[in-house]
């Protein structure tokens, strides 16, 4: 992370501390606000879904500063294989308003604001809550991309302030967390590939819980408190319109390309390279599989497709021993139709459904040409 986020995260921590000291809390005045902030979608691979965060504002006592749950460490000693494994500590930080919202205006991302409704005592004690969480170890956590995130961290500690599971997903209940996701991938074709082969069983779960920013914002507009809603309107404080990214390379067209060359070329180096991709694909996805503690990808059928034995049938293949190429071929044929079936009615099945194709056009030629022929006696 930057020494200057560092240093204003510093100055505010400074300034609340002289403001509240180590004893008390700083008593919010009757003007006081509180009110969740929902950011637009963003082209950078962190912000394709958005971001969440509390602000609290109060005249009265001259503060207006922004509670953002979404930080991490970009020094963090062996941040790729943390982050990989799922156990990178991501923390709690808090931003003067006027920074926040100039981040966002320099990025041209909307941002929308929600006032809660609630008494001045759960204003108090939410207040009390975001500091004690920013101020002890609790403000680390370790992030998971559906159960715990910069979303789901504000939905628990407003809960927590209000004693109840008040706040819950409102529609779009009865879809699979995959589903959900795919309309954040526009105009980002390969980083929709890579996640609907690299996630496994749990993306394919109903989405029940709360985890994008929009979820959030759709479910406050409908959710009630003490028999009135809890945030009835929500007000835009800065507005653009995303812009879609073009690229001569991430689309589907380069892909279908990619494919076609090597169903047409029916060169049997063209193959091997193809099938060697896939199954070195097949392995990271089974080692990542176990490795990481990143639920979503655990039990990735994809493997199917992705066969880390097609390693096996290449070895086979190179060493000319026909019987067994074509016994793996079949194999994976049949591994092949199974997984078209299990894939007929997920939401990643038309976007994968081309490698499919492929697949069984290489490995159906494979086949063929180390099929044993039978002698014609005459």
């Amino acid at each position: 992370m930057k020494n200057v986020i560092f240093k204003k995260t510093l100055s505010v921590l400074l300034l609340l501390m002289s403001f509240i000291g180590f004893s008390q809390n700083l008593p919010l005045s009757k003007d006081a606000k509180i009110s969740v902030l929902t950011c637009g979608l963003g082209n950078e691979t962190y912000s394709y879904f958005g971001h969440t965060a509390i602000r609290v504002a109060d005249p009265g006592n001259n503060i207006d500063l922004v509670y953002n749950y979404g930080a991490f460490d970009f020094s963090t000693p062996n941040f790729v294989a943390k982050f990989a494994k799922g156990d990178l500590k991501y923390f709690v930080v808090v931003h003067p308003f006027i920074d926040f919202m100039n981040e966002y205006n320099y990025e041209k991302r909307s941002v929308f604001e929600q006032d809660l409704i609630i008494p001045q005592e759960l204003k108090q004690k939410l207040f009390d809550n975001l500091n004690a969480t920013l101020l002890s170890e609790d403000r680390y956590y370790t992030y998971k991309f559906i159960d715990k995130n910069c979303t789901s961290m504000v939905v628990d500690i407003i809960n927590k302030t209000l004693n109840g599971t008040i706040i819950t997903k409102k529609g779009d209940t009865d879809i699979t967390y995959r589903s959900t996701l795919f309309p954040y991938f526009d105009g980002h074709f390969y980083e929709k590939l890579g996640t609907s082969i690299i996630f496994g069983t749990k993306v394919d779960q109903l989405a029940t819980r709360i985890f994008l920013p929009f979820e959030l914002k759709n479910s406050l507009e409908k959710t009630t408190f003490q028999n009135h809603p809890l945030a009835p309107k929500s007000t835009t404080l800065l507005n653009f319109e995303k812009e879609t990214p073009t690229s001569w390379w991430n689309n589907i067209y380069t892909y279908l390309f990619i494919l076609a060359f090597v169903v047409i070329a029916q060169n049997k180096i063209v193959d091997k390279i193809y099938l060697l991709i896939l199954s070195l694909m097949g392995i990271f996805f089974v080692a990542v599989g176990f490795y990481s503690f990143h639920h979503e990808l655990a039990m990735n059928y994809n493997v199917l497709l992705f066969s880390p034995l097609l390693l096996i049938l290449i070895i086979f293949s190179a060493l000319k021993n026909k019987r067994w190429t074509y016994r793996f071929a079949v194999l994976h044929l049949i591994f092949l139709l199974a997984y078209t079936l299990f894939l007929i009615n997920k939401a990643h099945f038309f976007i994968v459904l081309p490698m499919i194709i492929t697949s069984g056009f290489v490995l159906a030629r494979i086949a063929i040409r180390n099929k044993k022929r039978i002698p014609i006696i005459i």
